[in-house]
């Protein structure tokens, strides 16, 4: 028996089901980035190398998967050489093409290509997969999708406002709880002065954004292996543990850092973001979901430059589902410097997971043909046709069973679909213009107009 076809480690198939759900995720995220006047674009799955090759630092330009030139990639070298020369140097000469890695480069890259025709600012949304080299573990793919939104070419703090809205907005939608934190770039480097370590930023925050996963004394140890003073490292210990509200922990940290201009500016940043979103009411579209202020979150810190976003879902035992921040440097890695921009980033795969183990997928989101017509011969079906013809155009997913073969299995076909209703067409329905109707979830059936049918379908 020949083998079963397989696919590569890292990817799926996602069969009618899971599409349904992905669809939902797409749909509802989707909505809500046009709400806030946002246009989709899309790049091409694969870029040049050169677009992509030392954007993403030395460990991110090993994930990035390759793409061979086409013809013969060997043409103008010896078998010596090719025996000698490193991997990386190889994949250079035979390589011009690789698969995208994020959605932000080739952002990036879109931006400077296209200048001249857009108007700043400029706000797009993008849906589409990306692809990494990775070792494939659980939770973690080789293709996967994000769902980017972002603002280029603006500085102000507003459009951080609206994306916290429309964070808040797609989770209450998918009736997700969710804390959203909140930081500043600008703090951190602030603390990092006042503590008198400015050049041991990167150490220090990447040892303290890992205080809710190894503890306290875990964080104080590796910062001593960082080679932070204990002088230093008793400072931090109020900064990180800072309790209160917003407003309260500001007000703190606006005094632990009144000699760093830097930190007070990050200071007045976040004030202004929880300010405005403070003074919502709930009929103006103020946050669902918790927003907290939180001085270890530190994620891209190479990357970002003021505000950083991260989203945690409470009820579900995940990583970050949802991340983002301001920068101010996007595009000047393509020569064009100076454009500020703040965005955010969706994962559609842990969103995915999420939905699934809190059992929060609406019925109609994945629910497939809702009428399917039993066929019982010829003359049967050239009743039924026009009557579901009807059914579609009443916005009614129906089916008509293409072959006659025994009923039972066009009820085990039904019942594999979870199509919610059946209707049975045979002689005594057609003298009286009528069809029986089934109700697949209890049962019961009746004798009904063509008309009754898609009243109850459509009012179930």
């Amino acid at each position: 028996m020949a083998q079963k076809p397989s696919i590569p480690k890292g990817t799926r198939d996602f069969g009618p089901m899971e599409m349904a759900k992905r669809n939902y995720i797409f749909s509802t995220v989707r909505r809500v980035f046009e709400l806030y006047g946002f246009r989709q674009i899309e790049t091409p799955a694969m870029e040049n190398l050169s677009t992509l090759m030392g954007k993403y630092g030395e460990e991110g330009d090993k994930l990035l998967f390759k793409i061979l030139n086409s013809g013969d990639f060997l043409h103008g070298m010896t078998p010596e050489e090719v025996a000698n020369t490193s991997t990386l140097k190889l994949a250079a000469k035979f390589c011009e093409k690789g698969l995208r890695y994020d959605l932000t480069v080739p952002f990036a890259r879109y931006v400077v290509q296209h200048r001249e025709e857009l108007s700043l600012p400029f706000k797009r949304y993008q849906i589409q997969p990306v692809w990494r080299a990775d070792r494939p573990q659980k939770g973690r793919y080789r293709e996967f999708y994000q769902c980017d939104v972002d603002v280029v070419g603006s500085d102000s703090l507003l459009n951080e406002v609206e994306l916290m809205q429309i964070t808040d907005q797609i989770f209450t939608d998918f009736g997700v709880r969710v804390q959203i934190k909140i930081n500043n770039r600008k703090i951190l480097t602030g603390i990092a002065e006042v503590i008198g370590e400015a050049d041991k930023i990167v150490d220090i925050t990447v040892a303290i954004d890992k205080l809710d996963k190894i503890g306290l004394d875990a964080v104080n140890d590796e910062l001593r292996k960082d080679g932070i003073s204990e002088e230093a490292i008793a400072k931090l210990q109020p900064i990180i543990l800072l309790e209160g509200t917003n407003a309260q922990k500001l007000d703190v940290i606006a005094k632990v850092l009144e000699q760093s201009e830097t930190g007070l500016k990050g200071v007045e940043e976040m004030r202004f973001i929880l300010q405005t979103l403070n003074a919502l009411d709930s009929s103006q579209g103020s946050l669902h979901n918790e927003l907290q202020l939180d001085l270890t979150l530190a994620r891209g810190l190479n990357y970002y430059t003021g505000a950083i976003f991260e989203v945690k879902a409470l009820d579900v035992q995940i990583g970050s589902i949802t991340g983002g921040g301001r920068y101010d440097n996007l595009t000047g890695i393509f020569g064009m410097p100076g454009l500020s921009g703040v965005g955010i980033s969706f994962g559609a795969d842990r969103i995915y997971d999420v939905l699934g183990q809190l059992d929060l997928y609406p019925k109609e989101a994945v629910n497939g043909t809702q009428l399917l017509f039993i066929n019982f011969g010829e003359k049967e079906m050239a009743y039924c046709m026009p009557l579901a013809q009807a059914a579609r155009k009443a916005g009614i997913r129906t089916e008509i069973y293409a072959d006659s073969v025994k009923m039972k299995k066009q009820m085990n076909y039904a019942n594999a679909l979870g199509v919610a209703y059946v209707a049975l067409v045979g002689e005594n329905e057609m003298n009286e213009g009528k069809v029986t109707l089934k109700n697949m979830a209890t049962g019961e059936q009746n004798l009904v107009t063509p008309e009754e049918m898609l009243s109850t379908i459509l009012n179930a």
